[in-house]
């Protein structure tokens, strides 16, 4: 039973959403929403009951001690408000977990019966995926529906993937058969460097969503820490004379194919960010402000801890279904440049992680239904 009691009435509300695991490469999706849920500080309301989705012997509870009493935190998925201020302010509804082991259709049915309840008017669903794209590039960002209209007026793909997917693409096609507009962002990420923490995709993913719900998101440290991760893959790249020759195919064949697309629409969209960022508070929405606990009371998450539960193992570019080479947005998940495909990794330089399935417990093709070439799954 959902109980929304504490929860103010919300102002143009967004549910922007990730989770952990088969859809989150590099932890770039769940840390995008991690840091809007810090910088805004969002304030937990709800939880769902972890007994219902997870199997804990996949994802463990773990023990912290707490002023010397020792307590557990189980895997399980959090919801936060956060307010955005500015002269036309409006909330996001923060939704941050792990992808469950079952019960996916309760579970989307669950996330969006508070959707409801709080009049979210659309659902934006974070995820990142391996794909052949260099370090080096801007990193892609496609965003993909269900919905041709939708896609139609936000400039958006439209999905016709067929294959294997995760809870992303599962409750992307929910929120459709609901009735609720839903989109869905995939960062690429370079599957030779796929290890967390990946603070380049992770910004990649915040400006894409920022131009999306039109707000000014604050971004802290992530331009730096982008910054120093991309300088220290390049010196671990330098190391590796394959590697780095295999890096320079992959520069060589994105510039090719991204040539076309240096198009005045691009140029615009960069330009008005910059625009948006040259003065502090200016730009659609302003600087976020977070509702103050004491103006406003929100249901506490008893069960929320300080530590992480463990990860799923990140899946790997190599096992992509052969239906996922499909066009750019097929399924929801984006498509990488156009003449990666097919291009040999140098031994060393591929990822090693193995994939979960979309089944809990079994290993099977990973979930980046974008393919080898840069598609996600959804």
């Amino acid at each position: 039973m959902i109980e929304l009691e504490g929860v103010p009435e919300l102002i143009d509300p967004v549910m922007v959403a990730a989770f952990e695991g088969w859809n989150d490469a590099g932890d770039a999706a769940s840390t995008a929403v991690a840091h809007l849920d810090r910088e805004w500080k969002g304030e937990v309301f709800a939880a769902l009951d972890a007994e219902d989705y997870y199997d804990f012997q996949v994802n463990r509870p773990t023990v912290f001690l707490e002023n010397g009493v020792r307590k557990i935190t189980w895997p399980t998925t959090r919801l936060s408000v956060v307010r955005v201020g500015g002269e036309k302010p409006r909330d996001l509804v923060l939704v941050r977990g792990i992808e469950p082991s079952m019960r996916w259709r309760s579970f989307c049915n669950e996330l969006l019966a508070f959707a409801h309840e709080l009049g979210v008017e659309m659902v934006v669903i974070l995820g990142a995926l391996l794909g052949d794209t260099p370090h080096t590039r801007p990193v892609p960002v496609s965003g993909v529906t269900s919905d041709p209209d939708l896609a139609r007026t936000m400039d958006l793909e439209e999905t016709r993937y067929e294959g294997p997917t995760g809870i992303v693409g599962i409750l992307q096609e929910a929120c459709t058969h609901a009735g609720v507009p839903a989109v869905s962002l995939w960062a690429a990420v370079p599957h030779y460097v796929s290890q967390p923490p990946n603070p380049k995709a992770t910004l990649a993913l915040l400006n894409r969503l920022e131009d999306l719900i039109g707000l000014r998101i604050p971004l802290g440290e992530l331009p730096e820490d982008a910054r120093a991760w991309q300088v220290g893959v390049d010196q671990l790249a330098a190391e590796d004379s394959e590697v780095a020759e295999y890096v320079q195919t992959l520069e060589e064949a994105r510039d090719t194919a991204e040539l076309p697309e240096a198009s005045g629409e691009a140029i615009a969209r960069e330009f008005e960010r910059y625009l948006r960022r040259r003065e502090p508070g200016t730009g659609p929405g302003g600087p976020g402000v977070a509702m103050e606990g004491g103006d406003t009371a929100f249901l506490r998450d008893p069960g929320s801890g300080r530590t992480r539960p463990p990860k799923p193992e990140q899946p790997g570019p190599e096992a992509v279904p052969a239906a996922e080479s499909e066009t750019p947005g097929d399924a929801g998940e984006p498509d990488a440049p156009e003449g990666t495909e097919g291009t040999d990794a140098p031994e060393g330089a591929t990822d090693e992680s193995p994939g979960t399935g979309p089944e809990p417990g079994a290993e099977t093709e990973p979930d980046t239904e974008p393919g080898a070439d840069g598609e996600s799954g959804k």
